[in-house]
């Protein structure tokens, strides 16, 4: 079998990239989402659609008015406490120091939400929990005390919130639950 001419073989090539640059342009124009909303298919290159998992994820300012309510209850009660809202995969979105607010609150209050939204349950019935699997206290950055609080939508965890600082793990946890209140709300 005879080797095409390097011309012949340029010239196929560039018809091949031509038509693979107009399908993915045609793809990118089918897939860029317009401003009217309509749904889009994926671009060259991309997964497709049915191999995507789209998640829920809580924005920036939804997580700063949950710290400031559970910051706000717990100022109400005279507690000097810290609040972190952490998102679903246990990032840091914001923290709060409360004035007062002891040096062991900041980590506390961050651990206790990644905690909170890793098993999608409040920190106070993971802690009962220990009794029967103790070693789930070996996993590195989750605290099993009572104060964080699990924020969901459509069931499933998006995001958590953590308090930590007052004399009790139950009022922390008063105080995240108002944090997911208020998303309520």
């Amino acid at each position: 079998m005879q080797m095409p001419s390097k011309r012949v073989r340029i010239v196929t090539g560039a018809a091949a990239l031509a038509a693979v640059g107009l399908t993915a342009v045609g793809a990118v124009a089918v897939a860029a989402p317009e401003k009217s909303g309509k749904s889009t298919a994926a671009t060259a290159g991309e997964a497709p659609a049915q191999s995507v998992v789209a998640t829920d994820h809580l924005t920036v300012a939804a997580a700063t008015k949950a710290a400031q309510a559970a910051l706000t209850a717990a100022e109400k009660a005279d507690q000097h406490v810290s609040v972190s809202v952490v998102d679903r995969n246990g990032n840091t979105l914001v923290t709060l120091r409360g004035d007062g607010a002891g040096p062991q609150s900041y980590q506390a209050s961050q651990a206790k939400a990644f905690t909170a939204v890793s098993w999608n349950a409040p920190t106070s019935a993971l802690a009962k929990r220990l009794e029967t699997a103790p070693t789930l206290k070996d996993i590195p950055g989750t605290l099993f005390l009572a104060g964080g609080a699990p924020v969901q939508a459509k069931g499933a965890p998006i995001a958590g919130v953590g308090v930590a600082g007052a004399p009790s793990g139950d009022q922390d946890e008063q105080f995240a639950q108002a944090g997911v209140a208020a998303l309520n709300g």
